[in-house]
Parts: C-alpha cells; structure tokens; sequence
C-alpha cells in the first residue's frame, strides 16, 4: 500500500513530501503567468500571442478528446490515489487474482497430514504460517493433546506440482516432528462428527458393519475378530478389558459376544481420541445386540421351484447343521478342505455378523439348502459357498455368489478370493461367471481365485417373483 493511500481513523494521509511538490508548482506557474503578463503588456505582438496561444491550447484539448475516445484509458482514480472498483465484485478480488501464483488458481490435490509440535502458544501459528508460504490452503485442522505435545490433523488443498516432500521440510522447520502425510479424496472433506454418525448409523443397521465402520474411521488398517474360544482350540483367547487397550499402533477392544477386536495401523500410531471413537462404536454395537438386516428375495429357479434369498446369523445355527447333515462328505470335503467331522464346528464362527456376512437360501417349506459366506480376513475378503447336493447345478452358487460380490463392492472391498479344490469345477464356474478379472494360484491341489472388483456385478441371475417379494415385506412389518 503506498503512502497517499494509507489511511488514519477513515482519512486518507498525505505525505509531507507531496505539500511541498505542490508549493514549488504553485510558485513556479505564478512566475510563469508573470513573464506572459509582461510579454504581451509591453511587447509589439502581445495581442497576435495571446490568440495563437489560445487557439494551440484548443487544439490540443480536441486533440486529447480525440484520443481517449478511441483508445479508452483505465478507470479514473479518486482523490486519494487508488482506482476505483469495477460494478459487480468485491472489492480486493481482481488485485488478489493478479497477485495469486499461477500455482494456486491452477490444478489441486487434497493431502491429509499428521504432525506433532510442543504444547505451547505459537506452535500451530508457525505450522500455519509455513503452510501458508507454500500456497496450501487448509481445509479442517484437528488437534489431538498427548502428554508429549500436540498432534495437529491437517486435510489440505495444495498446489498440484508441491512434493510432499516440501511441505513436511516446511513443517520440520516450523518445529513438527514426526510428520506423516498422505493423498486424501472428497470423501475426507466430510467433517468428523458428520463422519461418525454415519458410520453409527451403519452399525445400528448390521452388526456385520463394524469392522467396516472401523475401517473407514481409522483409514487403512487391519482388523481382526477373535472369538473367545476359536475353533479347533481348547483354550480361551487373551481377552481385553472393558474399557479396552491401546498401545501406540495397536488397540484392543472387547467384543460384544466375549471376544476381542484387534486393529493395527503399523504406519501411523493411533492417537486417544481415535481409541475413544472406536470404543463408541464398539460399545454401541454391544448395546444394540445381534442383529441383522430383515429383507428377503424370492426367486424362481428354471425348473419352476421358488426360493428364498435372505441374510443369516446364529439363530440359523439349527437349519445350518440340519443341512450339513445331508450333505455329502465330498462336498464338505471341497467346502472345509478338511475333516469331515470339523465342519459343524465352524458354523457358529461363520454365521456370526461379527466375521462378514451369511446368505442363506431356503426352499418353500423352510428348510436351508444352501450357504454363501463374505468373511472379513483382516484387510482382505474371502468368499466361501455351501449348496447341498440335491439343489446343485441350479444357478443357487451363482446367485450366492453374485450377490456377495456385490455386497463387497458396497463394502469398498478391493477384492475378494475363494480357497477350494482345482477339482471343484462348480465354484470355478461360477467364479468365471462373475465376469470379473481373475487371478489363479495353485499350490498342492487348493486352488485360490482372486476376483479384482473393477466393476460391480449383477446382483441376482434368476427372475424376481415380485409379488411374493412385495408380500414377504408386509408380512414382516405386520
């Protein structure tokens, strides 16, 4: 800002320098006007100068009239020096376009960035203010008080061609330590709180949503459910206290059902309100018990019979081993990869919401003839499907497995893998007829499918009965 526009207490200041510019012009036209005066008083010509100086003086005013009409000029300044503002902006907005970098009203990229500093006034000034020297704008900003200092949460817009690595150099010498950055996405622009009740409210509707809800409240992180007794072991797991343990990139959680959730982040420790959230959620999950989605669809195979599609949990523990109990010991033997007689004691585990996800399909008269599972195995997801032998070549597989990948679509899974036998052609095809692209490994007969999820499948592959459909639901609600 210049010295003739400053202003004090709403009135422009003028420098001391410009009064005395404007005196020494004042003396120097008088002088002026006084040697004309005595040229034309006394001299021959006096009267001819005066009129040819007035006709010059008129010709160049036409002259400068001419010229602002054609060319323009910019826009007239006030009395105080500056320009006036062009009609229909605020005022400020073009001089900060003009002085803004090229970086910054160009292309963009969200960051979110962890970094600790000293609990003491200034600190988040000087992170700021480092931030603010390499154009990064920020977006939200969460702190989290340890007893070793602060650590500050930044979501940030930041010049597309800045490293990374600039900005924690930057944030080092404003005094962070232990800076953690990485890319972010529109869905991190969600404030926190708003974020939270989502995935509350997710959980009040499945039980099978906490480790998801886990998942998207702590970023990439692996979560495991261990059971109080696992199958096959004669011991009780380590549980965890009620109010839950964490120790710096691990935090234990008491289950609902006795067990305990185990979530590991190796690359960035887990602050206490993180801990604090996740036991909310926890706790709320315990509060509101099993529970499980109420939909159900009814399908008509090709050969006419109509079935059941609905979610399943412990309370299907009964109709589960009912069907076990006529199935064949070669298709438990491809379902389990093991002894035959170990296969019931997997089912409470497999049913259970707290490990994914259990369809069952069920004949008119009830009964269970066919089981697809969708497991959450820490970071990854595994599918395993079950049909009794009378109901097999159907299409009952791949309207299971249809509709589970479907579901680990929704669930942001990445993939999801199948562990059989290289003998099962059945789940082989119905893997093929998912359409997706698969990955094959082979190691002493099991054979182990990955199916990358790069476009959501169709969910269902047999005809919808929608009366029965639309009949099933008003019974529900009666």
């Amino acid at each position: 800002m210049s010295d003739v526009t400053r202003a004090k207490h709403g009135r422009p200041v003028h420098h001391w320098r410009r009064d005395v510019v404007e005196l020494a012009a004042l003396f120097t036209a008088v002088a002026v006007a006084d040697a004309v005066a005595n040229l034309i008083g006394h001299g021959p010509d006096g009267p001819a100068l005066l009129v040819i100086s007035s006709v010059v003086l008129a010709a160049t005013a036409g002259f400068h009239t001419w010229w602002a009409r054609r060319h323009g000029h910019a826009p007239p300044a006030d009395d105080t020096g500056t320009r006036t503002l062009a009609v229909g902006r605020p005022a400020g907005q073009a001089d900060r376009a003009q002085a803004m970098p090229e970086a910054v009203t160009g292309a963009t990229v969200l960051w979110r960035m962890r970094t600790t500093v000293k609990d003491e006034p200034g600190s988040l000034a000087a992170l700021c203010t480092a931030l603010a020297h390499q154009r990064v704008d920020i977006l939200s900003l969460q702190t989290h008080p340890l007893a070793a200092g602060t650590v500050d949460e930044f979501l940030l817009r930041a010049p597309a061609e800045l490293a990374a690595s600039e900005m924690t150099r930057a944030l080092s010498l404003a005094g962070g330590t232990g800076t953690w950055i990485e890319r972010a996405d529109a869905h991190d622009l969600v404030d926190a709180p708003t974020r939270v009740l989502g995935l509350a409210t997710r959980t009040a509707l499945d039980a099978a949503e906490l480790p998801l809800a886990l998942r998207q409240l702590l970023g990439r992180c692996t979560i495991r459910s261990l059971p109080a007794r696992s199958p096959g072991s004669s011991r009780a797991e380590e549980g965890a206290p009620v109010e839950g343990v964490l120790e710096d990139t691990v935090m234990r959680l008491r289950a609902p059902e006795g067990g305990v959730i185990t979530v590991e982040r190796p690359y960035l420790p887990f602050t206490p309100t993180e801990f604090a959230r996740a036991r909310a959620l926890v706790e709320l999950d315990a509060r509101l018990g099993p529970r499980i989605p109420l939909s159900q669809d009814m399908l008509t195979l090709p050969e006419g019979n109509a079935i059941t599609v609905r979610r399943a949990d412990v309370s299907d523990l009964d109709a589960a081993k009912a069907m076990h109990e006529r199935c064949s010991s070669s298709t438990l033997n491809m379902r389990y990869h093991g002894p035959v007689g170990d296969a019931d004691r997997y089912l409470n585990h497999l049913l259970s919401p707290r490990f994914g996800r259990t369809l069952a399909v069920q004949t008119a008269s009830g009964r269970v003839v066919g089981l697809g599972h969708l497991l959450w195995d820490g970071d990854e997801t595994e599918i395993a499907l079950l049909v009794e032998d009378d109901w097999q070549r159907r299409g009952i597989g791949g309207e299971l497995l249809g509709r589970l990948v479907t579901m680990a679509v929704e669930a942001g899974c990445e993939s999801v893998y199948a562990v059989t036998q290289a003998s099962n052609t059945g789940m082989v095809a119905a893997m093929r007829g998912l359409d997706l692209p698969l990955d094959y490994q082979i190691e002493e007969g099991t054979l182990v499918i990955t199916a990358r999820l790069d476009a959501t499948p169709v969910t269902s592959r047999l005809p919808y009965d929608q009366g029965h459909r639309q009949a099933q639901k008003q019974g529900q609600k009666k």
